[in-house]
């Protein structure tokens, strides 16, 4: 387990628009993303995850507007993914402030990718987004791109292990099978991943409460992102905090 663990507000967003769906799926809009991240903030909440969800289906990424207007209210490190496909697409959310980018799709495509941003920007802003569902006989998981709609045929762990071999200095680990459910995080498959990599995993999807995120970080996620549980409030950040600490987990303050 991670000396303390992160929590990082998720944001996903489509055009200007907030939005939540079930695995992925069904999005439900839900407000300006720039009151949501401020409000977390001010609660706070350790990063904020930027996911442009339809940026890999239209080649573009659109957070442009979103980020520099959190940025003149928001403090803390934000990642940002979806769409981004070459060195000048992560300069120009670095320009706008990024402090990390999120990549799935064109990773997959272009694995070298990870290496040229890590050469370029360092190891520390190269997050290597994997989207997993539990193949269908239950060995494993294959990771998933274009918002979990496309098989890459890649065995999440190997993809884990490669991507940190390639330059990747964190690991977004989303559990598609879980996301939005609120029933549970997959802790098998954050331990999987969690016990064969040397950078540090953020784990996602499924968190239905405080002690789903506690069982994530004694699986080995040194981060848990969340987003039903805030944006329907059914919890708070410092709330959360609160009973974390209480489970025997360390959180920043």
């Amino acid at each position: 387990m991670a000396d303390k663990i992160r929590l990082i507000a998720r944001l996903e967003v489509k055009n200007d628009y907030l939005v939540k769906g079930i695995q992925l799926e069904g999005l439900r809009k839900l407000g300006d993303p720039h009151d949501f991240a401020k409000e977390y903030y001010e609660d706070g909440i350790d990063e904020i995850l930027y996911l442009d969800i339809v940026a890999s289906l239209y080649n573009r990424n659109n957070l442009s507007y979103i980020l520099r207007r959190t940025t003149e209210d928001v403090f803390i490190p934000i990642t940002v993914g979806g769409g981004l496909r070459t060195l000048e697409d992560v300069q120009k959310a670095l320009g706008q402030g990024a402090d990390k980018v999120a990549i799935n799709t064109a990773a997959i495509k272009d694995p070298q990718l990870i290496t040229r941003v890590a050469q370029a920007y360092g190891s520390q802003c190269m997050v290597l987004s994997i989207q997993a569902k539990r193949r269908r006989d239950a060995a494993g998981w294959e990771a998933y791109y274009d918002n979990g709609r496309e098989h890459s045929g890649l065995d999440v762990v190997e993809w884990a292990k490669r991507g940190v071999k390639l330059g990747a200095g964190e690991i977004l680990l989303t559990s598609v099978d879980r996301e939005g459910l609120g029933r549970g995080m997959d802790e098998e498959l954050i331990e999987a991943v969690a016990s064969e990599v040397p950078v540090p995993v953020i784990a996602t999807g499924g968190a239905g409460g405080v002690d789903d995120i506690a069982a994530a970080a004694k699986k080995g996620a040194s981060a848990v992102a969340v987003s039903s549980l805030l944006h329907y409030h059914r919890a708070t950040v410092a709330g959360l905090k609160e009973e974390l600490v209480k489970r025997g987990v360390k959180v920043r303050r």
